[in-house]
């Protein structure tokens, strides 16, 4: 596999509870990365001293430790993954992926990811799907997962179309793998995700900060990007299916309307706006019908690549 070589970035900001279980998953690939830079993000945990305990033993893992004093934010998150990439711009590579410090997965994942780009060339950016731990210890498939979207948690880039699309972009509310992967369709790469990668989640999205606080800010976050109020509506309808159920839609609603009704600037280009507005008035007009007609039963095979 000579050319698909891959490298890996991790942004780590307290992760001792789960960083271990990340890095045993990388080591113990049938498919090693190049090199892997994890980067530490003014942690005050264990986390450096987990990671320097692995970069002894394995020489592709480096750590990058960031110690000055920033504001804890999402763009504090894209800057150290950012960070960890200028690192490798000497290194010879195919592929790039983020990789968050808190999933695990099979020892043949990243063999079965790059024979995916290798089978389709213009495959841009790829990953697993999303299975949650649930509160009793077992692990679910996420609701929204979609084969036309990858998660943040395991976007892998073939290097040029990362090139291309300049991923990550700090901004305010989050969502630069969104940026990224609408980028990539727009600069006419593929992006799918594979259901048949399984990718354990081993911290709920939004449980650091709260759960409702993060859907807040993610209804922020949605409305940053330009999203038509139409499509969230019917997104976060669709979302209802997940707890903590019409509480959750209806926070991030309030989130998205806040921004709407303040008038807050649009965090994106107009041309990346116009784009992702163009995908979504496509997206209402396969889904629209189906509700006319109630028919339910397509609206549900359907949404989780329509929605998103």
């Amino acid at each position: 596999m000579t050319e698909n070589r891959y490298v890996l970035v991790t942004a780590a900001y307290n992760e001792e509870a789960f960083i271990e279980t990340t890095i045993r998953s990388v080591v113990e690939q049938t498919h090693r990365p190049e090199r892997w830079i994890i980067v530490s993000d003014g942690s005050t945990d264990r986390t450096v001293e987990i990671v320097q305990e692995f970069a002894t033993r394995h020489a592709f893992i480096e750590l990058v430790q960031i110690t000055e004093d920033h504001a804890r934010n999402f763009a504090a998150q894209v800057n150290a993954i950012n960070a960890g990439v200028t690192k490798l711009q000497h290194l010879q590579y195919d592929f790039i992926g983020n990789l968050d410090a808190d999933v695990s997965f099979d020892r043949d994942y990243f063999a079965r990811l790059l024979l995916k780009f290798q089978d389709n060339s213009r495959l841009g950016l790829g990953g697993g799907f999303i299975y949650d731990k649930c509160s009793d210890g077992n692990f679910r498939r996420r609701t929204w997962n979609s084969v036309n979207s990858v998660a943040h948690a395991v976007q892998l880039f073939r290097r040029v179309c990362f090139e291309v699309t300049e991923a990550y972009l700090p901004l305010p509310y989050g969502g630069p793998d969104s940026h990224a992967e609408t980028t990539a369709r727009m600069k006419g790469w593929e992006v799918e995700s594979f259901p048949d990668l399984v990718v354990f989640h081993h911290r709920p999205t939004g449980s650091a900060g709260g759960v409702l606080k993060g859907l807040l800010r993610q209804g922020k976050m949605d409305y940053s990007l330009g999203y038509l109020p139409l499509f969230e509506i019917l997104k976060l309808a669709f979302r209802m299916s997940s707890k903590p159920y019409v509480v959750g839609a209806v926070t991030r609603l309030a989130g998205f309307v806040g921004s709407y009704w303040r008038g807050d600037k649009h965090a994106v280009t107009p041309e990346f706006m116009n784009f992702l507005r163009s995908e979504q008035k496509r997206k209402l007009r396969e889904l629209l019908p189906m509700l006319a007609s109630w028919d339910l039963k397509k609206i549900c095979k359907t949404k989780t690549t329509a929605v998103r």
